[in-house]
């Protein structure tokens, strides 16, 4: 199974492909996409469908996994980020790809084995786990990675395989 794992925003959308096959990870690529804080919001959100859809062009994953949109104190944020999520999500359904979404304490429990995690940690157990070179960078293209890797350890995405055959 091809995972693309996405750390959603609007500045960064964080980006992570693995593939998950008898229990062993093999990672595909990573990066995140970037849009420049002077463009008008439409445009950004433009640069990040755009940016969604060559990498699922380029890649053909099987499934999406995205972190849940979590309100911070900053609304006006959290308004952008809600919107480039929901780019985001378009371009999976255009594609029919299922997507499967999840919470920062689940992404950190499937990671580390404990929900309330640090940051640090995260980035630790995603660059063992996956035996990378370094730790990923920016923080939001280990974060994708990590959901991916949550979503690879989710029962939910092997029963989803089981039955879907």
């Amino acid at each position: 199974m091809i995972i693309l794992g996405i750390d959603p925003g609007l500045a960064i959308v964080g980006w992570g492909i693995i593939e998950y096959k008898n229990a062993r990870f093999r990672t595909l690529a990573y990066g995140a996409l970037r849009t420049p804080a002077g463009m008008r919001t439409e445009e950004r959100l433009k640069g990040v469908f755009d940016g969604m859809n060559e990498l699922i062009e380029k890649y053909h994953p099987d499934a999406m996994a995205v972190e849940e949109l979590f309100f911070n104190t900053n609304v006006t944020t959290g308004i952008r980020v809600a919107e480039a999520r929901g780019v985001i999500l378009l371009a999976a359904e255009r594609a029919g790809i299922p997507i499967q979404e999840y919470t920062p304490l689940q992404v950190k429990q499937a990671v580390v084995g404990y929900g309330r995690a640090e940051k640090k940690q995260v980035i630790t157990m995603v660059t063992m786990l996956l035996g990378l070179p370094k730790p990923p960078s920016p923080d939001d293209t280990a974060d994708a990675l990590a959901i991916a890797i949550c979503h690879a350890h989710s029962g939910a995405s092997r029963l989803a395989n089981y039955y879907n055959k």
